[in-house]
C-alpha cells in the first residue's frame, strides 16, 4: 500500500513536467498582425503595386486565385454581381501564374473596368507561404486600418463573406 502512495505522489509531481502548451489554438501570423508590406506586378508585367498604394480608409480584400481554377472563376463572378457591396473596399487579386493567364482572366471577367480591383502576380511567392493556403480561392479581409478581420479558403458561403465585408 505504501508503494502505491509513493507512486501516485511521484506521478503527481511529474505530471507538470510532461504537460505542454496547446499550440493548436495559436493564431496564424496573418491573423495576429496588420496587413504586411507586399509588392505585386500588375498584368502589364512592368508596373508594381504595393501596400503603400492601397487607398486609405477602405477595407482591403486580398484574394489569392488561379486563372485556371473554376472555384476562383465562380467567386469572381459573385463579386462582380455584388460590386455595390465592395464600393468601400479595395480588392487585390493575386496569383503566381504567368502574365498571359492573368491578362486572359482579367479580360474574360472585365476586371479592368473596376477602379477598386487590382490584379497582379506575386513573383516572390510571398502570399501562398504567408497565408499557408491549401485551397483556392483564399480570401483575407482587412479593415480600414489594415487589421485582419477574417479569412476564407475555398468558396465561402456568401452570407458569411458579406457579413465580414459589411463590418
Amino acid at each position: 500500500m505504501r508503494h502505491f502512495l509513493i507512486f501516485f505522489l511521484a506521478a503527481g509531481y511529474m505530471l507538470p513536467v510532461f504537460s505542454q502548451n496547446d499550440t493548436t489554438k495559436t493564431l496564424p501570423a496573418y491573423a495576429q498582425y496588420p496587413l504586411p508590406q507586399f509588392s505585386i506586378v500588375l498584368s502589364d508585367s512592368s508596373t508594381s503595386y504595393t501596400k503603400d498604394q492601397l487607398p486609405k480608409g477602405k477595407k482591403t480584400i486580398i484574394i489569392l486565385f488561379s486563372p485556371d481554377c473554376d472555384h476562383c472563376k465562380h467567386e469572381t463572378e459573385r463579386i462582380k454581381k455584388n460590386m455595390e457591396l465592395f464600393k468601400k473596399s479595395q480588392i487585390v487579386m493575386i496569383t503566381t501564374m504567368p502574365f498571359e493567364k492573368i491578362r486572359s482572366f482579367s479580360t474574360e471577367f472585365g476586371l479592368d473596368q473596376y477602379k477598386n480591383i487590382v490584379v497582379g502576380r506575386d513573383p516572390k511567392y510571398f502570399f501562398p507561404s504567408f497565408y499557408k493556403i491549401h485551397y483556392l480561392p483564399f480570401i483575407a479581409v482587412y479593415d480600414k486600418k489594415q487589421q485582419f478581420l477574417k479569412s476564407f479558403e475555398g468558396n465561402p458561403t456568401w452570407e458569411e463573406f458579406e457579413k465580414v465585408v459589411k463590418m
